[in-house]
């Protein structure tokens, strides 16, 4: 007898170069076929930096399985891979070292796509992308060009974060501290014109149009959440204080405009526009300055805490409250966000906590304007109730019809009106960086904004040797490139130099990869329509929120512009957890990352993409175990060595037709398996349920459990093991179904279960005394109530448990259990 032994040295390298000489998982846009014999199966693109991680690895692993699963269930599957490949991580290397982002980058690309191929990924390498490459983000450019034509891409002042000395706007993440992580200096607000995409225009289609994907729940209450759609009343606030014969008009959004007459003090977000003009000539310049940047250094997180002492300070104006004319001091204080809203706010501090904490906090007057109707005096109070101290007109009636009454008031006094706000805001999409993409707009002084003709594309990033911003985008000291020619009147005009946000770059890629080498077009409409909507999308859920709107943003816009027929990217969306370690998250600082590469050079890269499905629901995070891994490794090497054994020793027969005894135990049990692991993977990709069933039809075959089975049924047996294992480790098990078949598994349709190896004659009976089981049995599958309560009180063990009690009452699921409750 000769000795077989798993080596996956050989075997992965084997069956990957027979994928990459054939070509095995390109598909061809000329191939004509039904969009719904297509699918589309995707992974959000990793960011390259340094090497994969073991999220890279599951994340891809789900999404091989699916893209198998698939094609076996007789679809085109188009599975493609990039990089997104601009950001501030390669930025800040350039910093430090002087390396340009483009080198370390393209180390990062090389490094991941050996991985990937080493993993053997069933991926469509033919069009495969970078969105640093000027290839890409020419219609990156374009697609810009499109939204700015349409008003969906505007200039305006927006409040940035600032160092001053390194002269460079921050992002959030760069503040540490309320101090600049690079130099340590205290962070500033400051006011410059930014970039933003009008996504506002479609936040109600955002909303609505969750309703037509199948996504997690959870995830479209986050995006619901961050979309924000609330309905009020837009209220103006007058301040005459700066210049009583220019009075500046503050728009304020509310959705209790029955407490407007509660109201006694406004308040302004740190970041408001509007805050130096204000305190201009009040003397309290400095102070209110100092308070403005302290609250930069503070996350939204921070800010939103409800728990957080309210601080604030005086702008030395007043504003006048339409409703009653009193006028209200103004003050900055940072729990109001500039993210909802107008960034402004009436405070009623009798009816809202925070409001009254900082009433308490400053010493501000409370008026209480809605009573409890069981009379309680405790405030604040955020019930309904009786108004009171309001105005004659209102005072008495319910809070709720109130306020309808006091806004048509408003409108007809022209002071308000109704409104709907969101907590969303328009997109900003300005970086003050170089590794990005170029925004195609060139500035004019006699044309003002014109964009770059289309022949001019792309705009392409030059090259730089000091990439730290200066007060200005590092862009704007290649005076070579920012001084052109104006497109439209031939005169001197500047390039813009801010680059985009990185999340304009993955918005669209998923629509790049229909038809990545057409070099006239983005796409053309007509094949994107063909793969179009993805029919799964699968990441992390950290991604759950801002790229997901914004991809969501751009299929719209460029839907109602003609350009394809989908108006979501995404029909399905998978959110896999995170695998952690030793109950942690993984991270260098500690110690407990675990790589890919030595796991995969010791046990091969089968056992590390299945234990990584294996280790638990793949939608939950689960812990890495080193033993779990040795043990996937000996369940792959036991089933590759029974398939070589049987294809070396067994004849190659078919499977009889009067099956009986252990034969047909086996091949009801492989049946069982295709029937498990289909409904596992077509339904709810509880991978890890799915390897395990695989792993009981093994279990099952094993020599010593054969007893008299004949050769036909333990080959049919170990061959379907192999082949529903394909999606999960495919180089396994493509070599041991071809040891016993000859034939290709990925070629072969995914198999059925056949209904009459499905129906068992008997099952296990399990037996439960007052809900402790007390023994297992073997029923007939056809048995009554009374025929299985008769074999449960036969038992001894049973029998030991209730002798003696008094029997209160007898429970019997048919097919499962039988529980009896006694009382002594």
């Amino acid at each position: 007898m000769a000795e077989h032994r798993y080596d996956p040295k050989e075997i992965e390298p084997r069956w990957q170069r027979v994928w990459a000489d054939e070509h095995t998982w390109q598909v061809s846009n000329d191939e004509v076929a039904d969009a719904g014999d297509n699918s589309y199966v995707l992974e959000m693109l990793p960011y390259p930096s340094g090497e994969p991680h073991i999220g890279h690895l599951k994340v891809y692993s789900v999404g091989d399985a699916v893209a198998h699963f698939h094609r076996r269930t007789g679809r085109r599957v188009l599975h493609p891979m990039g990089y997104d490949a601009f950001g501030l991580p390669a930025e800040n290397h350039a910093i430090r070292t002087g390396q340009h982002p483009r080198e370390s980058t393209e180390e990062a690309i090389r490094s991941f796509q050996k991985q990937f191929r080493e993993w053997g990924i069933s991926i469509d390498w033919s069009r495969e992308l970078s969105t640093h490459t000027p290839e890409y983000y020419r219609w990156t450019q374009w697609i810009f060009l499109q939204l700015f034509e349409r008003g969906l891409a505007y200039r305006k002042d927006a409040a940035v974060k600032w160092c001053p000395n390194d002269a460079t706007v921050l992002a959030n993440e760069q503040v540490i501290d309320g101090r600049c992580e690079r130099c340590g200096h205290e962070v500033e607000v400051r006011q410059l014109e930014q970039w933003f995409f009008r996504i506002t225009d479609y936040a109600d289609q955002l909303v609505e149009d969750l309703d037509t994907i199948a996504w997690p729940e959870h995830v479209k209450t986050m995006q619901r959440n961050w979309i924000g759609r609330s309905e009020g009343a837009e209220v103006t606030f007058r301040c005459e204080d700066v210049d009583p014969t220019h009075p500046i008009d503050y728009p304020v959004f509310t959705t209790r405009p029955d407490t407007l007459f509660g109201a006694t003090f406004f308040v302004m977000a740190p970041e408001h526009p509007d805050i130096e003009r204000l305190i201009a000539g009040t003397g309290r310049e400095q102070q209110v300055r100092d308070y403005v940047n302290h609250a930069a250094g503070e996350s939204l997180e921070e800010r939103s805490d409800v728990d957080k002492p309210k601080t604030g300070v005086f702008l030395g104006r007043h504003v006048i409250n339409p409703v009653n004319g009193e006028a209200l001091p103004m003050y900055v204080a940072d729990y109001v966000l500039m993210e909802y809203g107008t960034g402004a706010i009436m405070a009623v501090p009798a009816h809202d906590a925070r409001d009254y904490a900082f009433a308490k906090a400053h010493d501000l007057a409370i008026r209480r304007v809605v009573a409890d109707p069981e009379g309680g005096d405790e405030l604040p109070y955020t019930g309904d109730g009786p108004l009171v101290n309001s105005n004659p007109d209102f005072d008495g009636l319910h809070n709720r019809e109130a306020l309808d009454r006091i806004v048509d008031w408003l409108d007809r006094e022209g002071k308000g009106h109704r409104s709907v706000n969101y907590r969303l805001r328009d997109w900003l999409v300005s970086r003050q960086r170089y590794w990005g993409t170029p925004i195609p707009i060139i500035h004019c002084e006699r044309d003002g904004m014109v964009p770059v003709p289309d022949d001019q594309l792309p705009v392409v990033l030059p090259d730089i040797t000091d990439y730290k911003p200066k007060g200005k985008s590092p862009l704007a000291a290649a005076e070579d490139w920012v001084n052109v020619t104006c497109p439209v009147c031939g005169g001197p005009a500047r390039r813009e130099t801010d680059t985009m946000d990185t999340f304009v770059d993955s918005s669209w890629y998923f629509l790049r990869y229909t038809d990545a080498h057409n070099d006239e077009r983005a796409w053309d409409p007509e094949i994107a329509d063909r793969w179009m909507p993805v029919d799964q999308y699968i990441g992390g859920v950290e991604h759950a929120i801002l790229h997901l709107l914004y991809a969501r943003f751009f299929t719209k816009a460029l839907a109602d512009m003609g350009y394809l027929s989908a108006r979501e990217p995404f029909e399905r969306l998978f959110t896999q957890g995170m695998i952690t370690k030793d109950g942690a998250k993984m991270s260098k600082s500690k110690g407990n990352v675990v790589s890919p590469a030595p796991l995969v050079e010791r046990f091969g890269v089968d056992t590390t993409r299945a234990y990584a499905l294996f280790i638990g629901p793949p939608d939950q995070d689960a812990d890495w175990s080193d033993t779990g891994v040795e043990g996937m490794h000996r369940f792959l090497s036991r089933l590759w060595r029974f398939s070589a054994t049987a294809a070396d020793e067994l004849p190659d027969v078919p499977v009889p037709d009067d099956l009986g005894g252990d034969a047909l135990r086996i091949v009801r049990k492989a049946h069982w398996a295709i029937d498990k692991v289909t409904n596992d993977m077509d339904q709810r990709f509880a991978f890890n349920t799915a390897i395990s069933a695989v792993m009981e039809l093994i279990n099952e075959v094993r020599p010593e459990r054969r007893g008299e089975a004949d050769p036909g049924s333990v080959r049919f047996a170990l061959a379907t093991a192999s082949s529903l294992l394909f999606p999960f480790a495919p180089h396994v098990a493509t070599d041991a179904y071809h040891l016993l078949t000859r034939r290709r598994v990925w070629e072969e349709p995914w198999p059925a279960a056949e209904p009459q190896f499905l129906e068992a004659d008997t099952f296990e009976l399990v037996v439960q005394v007052n809900g402790k089981l007390r023994d297992r049995v073997q029923a007939p599958a056809d048995a009554s109530q009374d025929t299985l309560l008769d074999l449960a009180r036969s038992l001894p063990n049973v029998q030991a448990h209730v002798d003696g009690q008094q029997v209160v009452k007898e429970i019997v699921v048919p097919g499962k259990l039988v529980n009896i409750v006694v009382r002594g």
